[in-house]
């Protein structure tokens, strides 16, 4: 049997429209390389949530362009071949594949669901990218290397541009594929009735964290990955009403050793709104004991408060070399968003 995500109906990526040329090429970047920030030279004792410091944090990349100029949505690892992979809404503007007869905007493509994913090597450089059309919006997503095979894990069957299941499918550089294509699988995993429905994969543990909405209240189930694909969708762990969101805007989860990491946060608002630079920002990466859903630490990121636009988007954990829970902020451009991308490492033994 094909797998998920494979299959004859696949297109070739075609672009067209004056926004294409925004796309940009395929060239690499220049990096920050895991340099030590200013506030981890200057932080107080150390912040843990869950098992990392959050006061330390390590600049990985400086803002750097994705494929299409929206902003990135989340990201995830390749600790096999050491890539990084990052998902964002496509811009408005593009002609994809041959079934569309002229530019679509943006509003239709968020509406749709309908995603990018670029492909960069640990540095920064773009090494390819695959449009997903009919998926949802990239709440968070997963990498499963298998081989000579990668496969993403994303929400899927959208509704008002969030997704109401997740899919497995291959990446295929420089292709299009759609959600309603007959090779890919869709897993009604979450709870019934659920919404904003998002994966995230945890390779050390051959697990997938499902979040999910139900009314007001996120909530998040784990899962073998084995036992997902052979659709058995019954629960190792089940948190039904996930600490720390009240009042928070959700920007993305992880799943490593015994939590659930979560990202929250806006972008800097105007000196009399909610969230302005002076205050430092308001994003925080929380944990959660994944066994008893109770909480397990929340710490502000305060990492580059000086950026003009910082918005919290996407929080993964990097395996190799060593443990490192990672988040991106979004950074505004004259011309488009960046993905600026930072670590931070377990806390030491004793804190």
């Amino acid at each position: 049997m094909a797998h998920p995500g494979s299959g004859s109906s696949r297109r070739t990526l075609l672009i067209a429209g004056t926004a294409a040329l925004a796309a940009g090429g395929l060239g690499g970047l220049a990096v920050w390389g895991d340099a030590r920030t200013e506030d981890s030279k200057n932080a107080p004792a150390p912040a843990p949530a869950g098992g990392f410091d959050i006061a330390r944090p390590t600049r990985l990349w400086r803002p750097t362009a994705l494929s299409d100029t929206t902003g990135p949505q989340s990201l995830a690892f390749d600790d096999v071949r050491q890539d990084v992979y990052a998902v964002q809404l496509v811009q408005g503007g593009l002609t994809l594949a041959d079934d569309e007869d002229e530019p679509v905007d943006a509003d239709r493509r968020k509406r749709d669901g309908d995603l990018c994913v670029t492909r960069f090597s640990r540095s920064g450089e773009r090494l390819g990218r695959m449009y997903l059309r009919g998926f949802g919006h990239g709440l968070s997503m997963g990498v499963e290397p298998r081989g000579d095979t990668v496969r993403l894990w994303v929400e899927s069957r959208p509704k008002s541009g969030y997704g109401r299941a997740v899919a497995r499918v291959r990446f295929a550089d420089g292709t299009v594929l759609d959600g309603d294509d007959p090779a890919v699988r869709h897993h009604p995993i979450a709870p019934e009735g659920a919404t904003r429905v998002h994966p995230a994969v945890d390779m050390a543990g051959e697990r997938l964290l499902v979040g999910y909405r139900q009314g007001a209240v996120r909530g998040y189930t784990v899962h073998r990955l084995r036992d997902v694909v052979a659709d058995d969708y019954a629960p190792v762990h089940r948190i039904a009403r996930a600490p720390y969101l009240e009042d928070e805007t959700f920007q993305g989860c992880a799943l490593y050793g015994d939590h659930v990491y979560q990202l929250t946060g806006n972008p800097y608002s105007k000196a009399d709104g909610r969230n302005p630079r002076d205050s430092g920002g308001n994003t925080f990466v929380s944990a959660v004991d994944v066994r008893t859903g109770a909480p397990a630490g929340r710490q502000p990121v305060t990492v580059d408060r000086e950026l003009r636009y910082r918005e919290p988007e996407g929080v993964a954990v990097r395996l190799a070399p060593d443990p490192l829970l990672c988040m991106g902020f979004s950074v505004k451009t004259a011309d488009r968003r960046k993905l600026a991308l930072y670590g931070f490492a377990p806390h030491a033994a004793g804190h």
